[in-house]
């Protein structure tokens, strides 16, 4: 299995718009051979005691694979180009960190 964990930073203000375009492509994401989980995360609220926050503009991707050629064929779909270009010009920085089971 194949873990992702894309962090993603919207410029000030705009990680709504971001999320709206990543949840409709989230369908399409499901309907890919081999994909597992595919989901958005942000920051729960009351663990500010013990929790780092990641912050307004800023939230996860957390994704499993079945293997690396699924998430392969992932990043190389229509769809994903698509999703690419509508948002781009909406983020700050994108960091994302393709694991392995330990």
């Amino acid at each position: 299995m194949i873990h992702v964990l894309a962090l993603i930073t919207a410029h000030p203000g705009r990680r709504d718009e971001v999320l709206a375009a990543f949840r409709e492509n989230m369908p399409k994401v499901h309907a890919e051979p081999g994909c597992i989980e595919y989901r958005p995360a942000i920051d729960a609220d009351g663990f500010g005691g013990f929790a780092a926050a990641l912050g307004a503009d800023t939230f996860v991707v957390i994704e499993k694979w079945e293997s690396a050629d699924a998430l392969r064929a992932h990043a190389a779909t229509p769809h994903m180009a698509a999703y690419g270009a509508r948002t781009k010009p909406l983020l700050a920085k994108r960091v994302i960190h393709v694991l392995s089971d330990a």
